[in-house]
């Protein structure tokens, strides 16, 4: 695991070339507003997660496997209502609690009316309620290895200091009504989607061992459709 330090030099080296790139791209790349084609949109891929038939999207041009270079904490590299679906597992947990609010709004511009996003983190109710409940078992120990619940549930919500904000249904419901999204669903199990057609393919690096106490909580939700 890279270490913070690290991680906070790689991102004040790069924060100028990573916002010409950004910049770059939704000006002279990114598909018009309005646009007719299907452009989805995955954030975070990380070195493992890229999709083929999706426009992925991450910070790290050294390792990861992307298409565009962008930091995910700011503006996103797209035009307004030019984006059918976004796709982001296991990332915005990454982004400090600050930007959560304005990463969300982002992605709420840069949809089409009618368009979808599925966003997926740790569980923070489960953990809750499994410490609470003494459940050893739910919790591994990565990355450090604690035999103690505590030092596990500190293991799962924290990760090291990878993890910056904490993420709920209410917190995450509360979130998304913000930015006046609809239909918002909270999946369980996990791989369930109400949008099959969008987010099949997307789906097959999702798993969870405990599928009626998931360790990801998985959240759909629209922007809304333009009234005829």
């Amino acid at each position: 695991m890279i270490s913070r330090q690290a991680k906070a030099f790689y991102f004040a080296a790069m924060i100028i070339p990573m916002g010409v790139s950004a910049w770059v791209y939704r000006t002279l790349r990114a598909p018009p507003s309005g646009n007719k084609r299907s452009v989805r949109v995955h954030l975070g891929p990380g070195q493992r997660g890229y999709k083929p038939g999706w426009i992925n999207v991450d910070a790290n041009f050294l390792s990861a496997r992307i298409d565009v270079w962008a930091d995910l904490r700011n503006r996103l590299p797209f035009r307004d209502d030019s984006v059918d679906v976004f796709y982001s597992h296991h990332v915005i947990e990454h982004l400090p609690d600050s930007h959560l609010s304005f990463h969300i709004r982002e992605m709420y511009r840069c949809l089409k009316p009618g368009g979808v996003i599925r966003v997926g983190g740790p569980n923070g109710d489960e953990a809750c309620r499994n410490f609470l409940a003494n459940n050893h078992d739910w919790f591994s120990d990565f990355p450090d290895k604690r035999g103690s619940i505590g030092g596990r549930l500190v293991n799962f919500l924290l990760c090291r200091g990878e993890h910056l904000t904490i993420l709920t249904r209410s917190y995450l419901a509360e979130l998304l009504e913000q930015q006046s999204f609809d239909e918002i669903v909270f999946r369980v199990p996990v791989t369930d989607t109400g949008y099959p057609e969008r987010l099949t393919d997307a789906l097959s690096g999702e798993s969870e061992s405990t599928p009626n106490s998931p360790h990801t909580l998985l959240v759909e939700a629209m922007k809304p459709k333009l009234r005829s």
